[in-house]
Parts: structure tokens; C-alpha cells; sequence
């Protein structure tokens, strides 16, 4: 059950949101718990009462939400059983098998609970209560113009809100959420549970049916989804994989209804839906466009190559790189997507249209003109700044994340600059600390370390870097080379250095020496000098942002007379809409229902779309089960539906007008991938797997009947 601790949300940035009633065709908004209130649901759809979805003094719907990994759960059964997308559930099921137990490519299902194996990596989060604080950060703030100091400042008074939360004893963290840019910030209290076990994953060719040829398309047909449970210690609290622990019992579950849905249907979906960008102006668009969404999914998709590669020579580096593939190959398909969306509704010129119109309403009153005439111009510098560095800033962040050479060696310098910095008891003791947590993290990186590609990713980044020009040249480079070439180097660097050593790299972090002599210190430490100056630079280009954000949001309010949701955030929230086709091309109507049919006409093709052999089986001997649909004359597959989802959205539950389960949002249509920008009933899509699907596949191909049977499926 979600208590608020105080009112002061209802005055502060929620407040701010006043919607009326709903039209027939649903407008954009992913909306905060605060605002749920305020939707006519009923008008729209719902059957239930709206306090059911969402109670602040009682347990409702939201109570069976779970934030899993960066996706989102439900729980489905009172024994901690939760329901969520395969594609979320990929690392933890590929670094689980091995090429002697392939469960990533064959499935896995745990006939007992003693069977279910330990999800790595996964944690789940139940939102318990949220607070407005953004008076306390930025009263912290006031009469402060430096915009670095003042960006440092409130990431400051964020951590400390947050440490004060932390309430370990009952398993609670604090987390501080930026719902305005530099405007409003909330508390939300998460309960962590850290025993995520896997209990039924379908193979890969049903949960990744299409593979990246039907990424990010309708019409599709795969069985994205998963199911784990939650354990906590007996006596409730958040423990570590332990095989005295017991499975969480939720305050709420889902029921599923396996009837599922048809065209036209209400629906609705909590999620905790990840980033959207739609209050940013038309220079941050321009960014977008023409740095950002280009480079990212060409180098990625460069790098999926050199992956894929590799991995075709060894079955268990194909495993180990099989889940950083999918990631960078969904990344680059979605950015691909949303620079054509950009190019096609011609989003940059309708934002500087109504940046002119806006202009032109400040021009027109005095007062506003003094206080807000020149704050297009202040973006229009503060991106001009950005334009500047961005191939240096982008490029950092790149490589600072995938050459895992560089993650180790940034992991130690950094923790051994701390130690020496630690002068008190406290400090040392704190420092234990945070050197356990970075072992966990480097631990990581060297197992993920691959020597080949090391070579060749840090060969193509240094050869992209030396045609950087202006305030992006990495004037580092010339040392750090000294006359080589890229290869020359990069092949000396790789080959003489011990980093990747599990023994020798906790060596460096038991003894921490002040000289570290391998030769990937001296590289890290040459290129950091650049990095730093160029994080300096967009560390004030961001806090200048930030302020300039704030007041946008105050003037565009006054010239449209209305209030906005604010954008995603990884915070929970809710949106509705209708099981719905579209048009996505002349001449082209797609319809919202996908059945088996279309599973089986792709196999044909192979390759991607090869399917298990049981499964024709299945279909040849017409074994459906309860999951027949009359209309379709199938079992139905995929759903399609106008609601407004982002990355996090998946895995999210699609709900019927009875608040029941009847379908699992995992993907948006190739039109709908500039949602993070811009939202518009006419093409933005959300795809899910229609639940008849999810229990025909976990009870005929997987025969995990008795999952059905915890969740009361006859």
C-alpha cells in the first residue's frame, strides 16, 4: 500500500497538472500516481472503480507493479510469482547457460521451487511512498549562478534526501527523481528485494521470434515474456540468493484472464516507463539528429558486427556476447527509427515554429519580455556549446563504457585516489566498503573481457578520435601514441598488459600502489586529462540547461494556459488507450491482432523465424487448448495498441477494463520510436504478447501447467 507523507505533492509540481475529461482518442501522458486521480477512466473505459487501480490510503493495482532490472513486472500469484518480457529477463538467462545447458537457446523451466535458479544481476523494486522535496533542494540552491556549482550542488542535496531514506533494516531505499528539469524533484521509497529467481523462460525462438528483422515492426509474432519469483529472507526483509529464503507474498497480485482482448477494447497499462524528451527545445533536437542518434547507432552497429564475429567462432563467446548484442542491435534499430521518424513529420522545424510563436507572445508583454526575451537565445548558446564538444563527449561515453580495458583500469585509479585520500577511520572503513562494491563491478569487466575485441574496438575508436576537430580534439592522442599508428599501439597496449588478470588486478586493489606501471594506467590517465575537460565543459553547458529548462516550462504555461505531465522518468505511472490498427503507409491497414497463423506462415522462411519442432506439432495436431480464439480461428499472438510507452514500458501488464491481465507490452511500432520525442495518436503503437498466447506456449510447449494453475488458470 502507497501512504503519501505529506500533501505538500497535491501544491507543489502535480498540483501544477490540472487535466479535465478525457476524449474518446486518448491524448499523450505517461501519468504520475498523483495525477491518476484526475483522468476519467471511467468515461474512457474502466469497469472498476479508479481508487482500485490506484489508492493512496489502500492497497489497489499499483501494489503488484515491480521495477525489474531497468523493465517492469507484475506479480501474478500470492507466492511472489512475477510475469515480465523475455528480452528483459536475456542477461540473466544467457550468463545462466552454458553451451552443456543452453537455456537461452532451449529454454528453462523449474519443475519446483527448489529447481528455480538465482536471476544474476536482477534486483526488484516495490514503490512504497513518495514525498515532494524539491523545496529543500532548491532552497539549497538559491543565489547560487555558477551553473557547475549549482548543477553539483543539487546532485548533492539528491544523494544526501536519499541516504536519509535508506531504511536497510526494512529493506527501503530512497531515490530522488527529477520530474521538471530543474523545477521539481520527489522522494520516491522503493522495497528492495535482492532474491530474483528464474522459473520459466521459453526458448529463444519463441521469446525472440523474428529476431532483429521484426524488431521494433508490426506485425509480430513472439512470445516475449518470462516468468520469476521474488524471495526475501523469513523474517521479510531483502537478502541475497540463500536457500533458506521463502517467496515474497505481494499486498497484490494480478488476476489473469485468459480471454484476453479484442479490437476496440479499453486498456490500460503501470509501468515505469524510462526517459522521454518532449519539453526540450528545438536545439535539443538538432542534437538528436545530428549527433547523437547517428553516431551511436553506427558505431553500435559496428560494434554488433565485430561481436557477432567473434562469437561465431567459439559457442561460449557467442553466449557471452549473445545479451550486450541484443542490447546495442535494440539500441541502434530504435535510433535508426527515431532519426527517420525526425526526418519524416519534420519535428525540428514544427519545435522552431512554435519557438517563434512563443517568441512572439514574450515580445508582446513588457514584463514578460524582461524577464524571459532572451532565454531562446540562452539555448540557442548553450547548445552551440554542446554542437562543439559532442563528438568528444559522445565518443567518451562510448568507449568509458564498452573497452572494458579502460573500465578496469578507471575502476582502480579512481578507488586508489580515494584511499589515498581517506585520512580518518570512517573514511577507510567507507572505503572497504565502496572497494567491495567496485570489485562486484570490475569482476564484471573481466569476465566480460574479450582480448580480441579489445584490439579492434580500441583501434577503430582512436583512428575515429584523430579526426575530431575544434574543442572535441583529444590533444591527448599525440602523447599517448608517440609516433605509432592506431594498430601499432592498440596491439603493443593489449598484448603487454596484465588488466584482465582477475589475480593480478586484486592485487592492484589489496596493495593500491601509488605506481601502477602496466601500460594501460599511463593510456587511461593521458586520455582522462581530455575527458575531464571535456566533462567539465558539458557539466556547466548541463547546469545552464537545467535553469534555463525550469523557466521554459513557467513561460510555456502561461502562453498555452495549461500544465504538462512531466516526461517519463523511471517512476511509475499509467496510461490508457484501445486495442487499435493503424496506417502506417498509403494504402496500408494494420490490423491489432496477430494469431499462430502468422507464426507459421514466417517459419517458412528460417533463419530468425525457425521455430521448435514441437510447436508445429502443436499446430499440425490443432492441440489449442482453452487459448482458441473463434474470431481469429487461431490462438492470438501479438496486440497492438495506442497507448503511450517508452523504454522501461516493457514488461509492463496490459490490462482489460477490469484491471485483469490480458497482455504484456514489450516493443512500439518502427513509427513509434520517436515517442520520446513527440507523441501522436495517428502512428504511435505500443506492441504486447496477448496473455492466450504467453499460457498457451508456458502450458503446451513448455508444460508449465502448474504455473497456470497458481494463477488460478483453469
Amino acid at each position: 500500500m502507497i501512504k503519501r507523507k505529506t500533501n505538500i505533492l497535491f501544491l507543489s509540481i502535480f498540483v501544477l497538472l490540472s487535466w479535465g475529461m478525457r476524449p474518446a482518442i486518448p491524448e499523450e501522458g505517461m501519468y504520475p500516481l498523483s495525477e491518476i486521480h484526475k483522468i476519467d477512466l471511467v468515461k474512457a473505459g474502466l469497469k472498476i472503480d479508479p481508487l482500485d487501480v490506484y489508492n493512496p490510503n489502500d492497497t489497489s493495482l499499483i501494489d503488484a507493479l515491480v521495477k525489474i532490472g531497468r523493465c517492469t513486472g507484475s506479480f501474478v500469484s500470492p507466492n511472489g510469482l512475477i510475469l515480465t518480457n523475455h528480452h528483459c529477463a536475456f542477461g540473466t538467462i544467457s550468463r545462466a547457460s552454458t553451451p552443456e545447458k543452453n537455456y537461452l537457446e532451449n529454454g528453462f523451466l523449474a519443475k519446483t521451487k527448489q529447481n528455480e535458479i538465482p536471476a544474476s544481476g536482477l534486483t526488484v523494486r516495490i514503490t512504497e511512498s513518495y514525498e515532494d522535496v524539491s523545496e529543500e533542494i532548491l532552497s539549497a540552491v538559491k543565489g547560487i549562478d555558477d551553473l557547475t556549482e549549482r548543477s553539483q550542488i543539487i546532485k548533492q542535496e539528491m544523494e544526501e534526501i536519499e541516504k536519509k531514506a535508506d531504511d536497510k533494516a526494512n529493506s527501503i531505499e530512497g531515490s530522488v527523481s527529477e520530474m521538471f528539469k530543474g523545477k521539481t524533484y520527489v522522494l520516491f521509497r522503493y522495497r528492495m528485494i535482492k532474491d530474483v529467481r528464474l522459473v520459466y523462460a521459453p526458448p529463444r525462438s519463441i521469446g525472440e521470434f523474428g529476431g532483429e528483422t521484426d524488431n521494433w515492426i508490426w506485425p509480430r509474432h513472439n512470445g516475449d515474456f518470462t516468468f520469476m519469483r521474488a524471495y526475501v529472507a523469513p523474517d521479510g526483509s531483502a537478502a541475497t540468493f540463500d536457500k533458506k529464503n521463502i517467496p515474497y507474498s505481494p499486498k497484490k497480485y494480478l488476476k489473469v484472464n485468459p480471454n484476453g482482448v479484442k479490437e476496440g477494447d479499453f486498456t490500460f497499462i503501470l509501468g515505469y516507463p524510462g526517459k522521454t524528451y518532449r519539453h526540450n527545445p528545438s536545439y535539443f533536437l538538432e542534437y538528436q539528429e545530428n549527433y547523437q542518434l547517428p553516431y551511436i547507432s553506427k558505431t553500435y552497429q559496428w560494434m554488433i558486427n565485430q561481436l557477432q564475429s567473434i562469437g561465431n567462432e567459439d559457442t561460449g563467446l557467442k553466449l557471452k556476447f549473445a545479451s550486450t548484442i541484443k542490447k546495442l542491435a535494440n539500441i541502434s534499430k530504435n535510433y535508426r527509427g527515431k532519426l527517420k521518424g525526425l526526418k519524416k513529420i519534420n519535428l525540428v522545424e514544427q519545435k522552431k515554429i512554435e519557438e517563434k510563436e512563443l517568441q512572439k507572445f514574450i515580445n508582446e508583454n513588457p514584463e514578460l519580455e524582461k524577464k524571459y526575451g532572451s532565454l531562446l537565445d540562452q539555448f540557442e548558446a548553450a547548445y552551440y556549446n554542446l554542437f562543439g564538444i559532442s563528438e568528444a563527449y559522445l565518443w567518451f561515453k562510448t568507449i568509458n563504457k564498452y573497452s572494458n580495458t579502460k573500465v578496469i583500469s578507471d575502476y582502480i585509479l579512481d578507488y586508489c585516489e580515494d584511499l589515498q585520500k581517506s585520512e580518518s577511520q570512517a573514511e577507510k572503513e567507507n572505503s572497504s566498503s565502496v572497494k567491495s562494491e567496485i570489485k562486484q563491478n570490475f569482476d564484471i569487466a573481466i569476465k566480460n573481457y574479450n582480448k580480441k575485441f579489445e584490439n579492434v574496438y580500441l583501434i577503430k575508436m582512436i583512428e575515429d578520435a584523430l579526426k575530431f576537430n575544434g574543442k572535441s580534439k583529444l590533444l591527448s592522442l599525440e602523447d599517448i601514441l608517440d609516433g605509432k599508428s592506431p594498430e601499432e599501439y592498440v596491439l603493443k597496449l593489449i598484448n603487454n598488459s596484465k588488466i584482465s588478470e582477475p589475480q593480478y588486478a586484486d592485487e592492484l586493489l589489496l596493495k593500491c600502489p601509488e605506481d601502477l606501471t602496466d601500460p594501460v594506467f599511463i593510456f587511461t590517465e593521458l586520455l582522462n586529462t581530455d575527458y575531464y575537460r571535456i566533462k567539465s565543459e558539458y557539466d556547466k553547458i548541463n547546469g545552464q540547461l537545467t535553469k534555463l529548462s525550469a523557466q521554459l516550462y513557467e513561460i510555456k504555461k502561461q502562453w498555452k494556459k495549461t500544465n504538462f505531465i512531466p516526461d517519463a522518468n523511471s517512476t511509475l505511472r499509467l496510461t490508457y488507450g484501445y486495442i487499435k490498427g493503424y496506417s502506417p503507409a498509403d494504402a496500408i491497414y494494420m490490423s491489432p491482432v496477430t494469431s499462430l497463423e502468422g507464426v507459421i506462415d514466417k517459419s517458412l522462411l528460417g533463419g530468425e523465424y525457425t521455430i521448435p519442432d514441437k510447436l508445429r506439432i502443436l499446430y499440425d495436431t490443432k492441440d489449442f487448448g482453452q487459448f482458441y480464439n473463434d474470431e481469429l480461428k487461431s490462438v492470438p499472438v501479438g496486440i497492438l495498441y495506442n497507448m503511450d510507452t517508452t523504454g522501461g514500458s516493457s514488461g509492463s501488464p496490459v490490462m482489460n477494463a477490469y484491471g485483469e491481465l490480458v497482455g504484456l507490452n514489450f516493443d512500439r511500432a518502427f513509427e513509434a520510436t520517436i515517442n520520446d520525442f513527440a507523441w501522436d495518436e495517428s502512428f504511435s503503437r505500443s506492441i504486447g504478447v496477448d496473455i492466450r498466447y504467453v499460457l498457451w506456449i508456458s502450458q503446451k510447449l513448455g508444460g508449465a501447467d502448474y504455473l497456470l494453475t497458481e494463477m488460478g488458470v483453469n
